[in-house]
This record gives C-alpha cells, sequence and structure tokens, in this order.
C-alpha cells in the first residue's frame, strides 16, 4: 500500500499536535490534580490565567499590599494585587477579581495562587458559592464587605474557598524586607 506525500504530512502533524495536546494535559491535570475538581475553581482558572505574570495585573491596575499571614499563624493568603476600581464598583464579574493573590517565593518571584473576589452589596454569590461576610471594624479597616476567596492554582487542603491557606507562607516576603 502506498501513501502519498498529503498524507504522510497530515499524519505527522496529528502526531505533533498530539504531543503537544499530552504535554498540556499534563500540565493542566498536574495543577487540576493537586487542587481538586471544582467546577467554580475551573472556570475562575479559565477566566484569569493570563495572571500567572504579575506584569499583567500591573497592567491591568492592580497594586500589591502587604503579604497577609493568618491572624492565627497557621499559613497565609498571600500577596495581594488589588484592584481599586473593581473595589469600588461593587460588581462581581469573573474574570475581574477585585484581588488577585500571589505566595512570595524564595527566589523573588511570585507565583499565583487564588483570587479574591469583594463587593459591599449581598448576600453575594459566585457559581452557587456564597460569600463569607466580614462585619466592621475589621483588620483591613474597611466597612462591612462580602468576600470569595477562590483557590484555582494551588490547592488548600482547608477547602477552596477558605481565607487562609496552611501551605502558603509569607516569609519569602519577610526575608526580602530584611
Amino acid at each position: 500500500m502506498r501513501i502519498d506525500l498529503h498524507t504522510r504530512l497530515l499524519a505527522a502533524v496529528a502526531i505533533l499536535s498530539v504531543g503537544t495536546a499530552v504535554a498540556r494535559a499534563d500540565n493542566a491535570s498536574e495543577t487540576t490534580a493537586s487542587i481538586g475538581a471544582n467546577p467554580l475553581a475551573d472556570s475562575v482558572r479559565a477566566a484569569n490565567d493570563r495572571f500567572h505574570d504579575v506584569a499583567i495585573a500591573v497592567k491591568e491596575g492592580y497594586a500589591p499590599i502587604p503579604c497577609a499571614s493568618a491572624a492565627t499563624g497557621n499559613g497565609a493568603m498571600g500577596i495581594h494585587y488589588v484592584n481599586g476600581g473593581y473595589l469600588k464598583d461593587d460588581a462581581v464579574d469573573l474574570a475581574k477579581p477585585e484581588a488577585v493573590m500571589y505566595e512570595p517565593m524564595s527566589d523573588g518571584t511570585m507565583q499565583l495562587v487564588a483570587v479574591e473576589y469583594i463587593t459591599a452589596k449581598g448576600p453575594a454569590a459566585l457559581g452557587g458559592q456564597l460569600f463569607s461576610f466580614t462585619s466592621a471594624p475589621n483588620r483591613y479597616g474597611l466597612g462591612p464587605f462580602y468576600e470569595l476567596h477562590v483557590w484555582a492554582w494551588k490547592h488548600n487542603p482547608t477547602g477552596a474557598f477558605a481565607d487562609n491557606n496552611p501551605d502558603v507562607s509569607c516569609e519569602a516576603a519577610k526575608a526580602e524586607a530584611k
């Protein structure tokens, strides 16, 4: 049986495409497996993957606030990059979180770990997940608000929507500040 050149080229392209898709699937399944299956976290990840690059967050109007450790000393939220315009509009938009959260790494890089949605209007929900209510006065110096953390890029053993993650640390930020 003779295979023409066109068929061979199509086969080669198909093999290369499958190899690329498998490599991408391996990376995606590694992320998804470590986080666990969660439809809202999957949607958040798809809508906000651009924030892996901190420069994108800055370009979109986000500015950093200091690394936030858990009040109990068990874990952290990381460094929040907050968009003041989104905070003021009280809109909840999957692709426009009020804060993008990064864990500072020992090599000076920032690893995207989660996003946070914040609104003063409530009760609020996103993808069927209710926001938590924070009354005033609070440690942030804000009026009462509703917030939802979504740990879409780093597994949180206390839950995908918990405030703090025991596997996140601010130590690298503290070391850099010295």
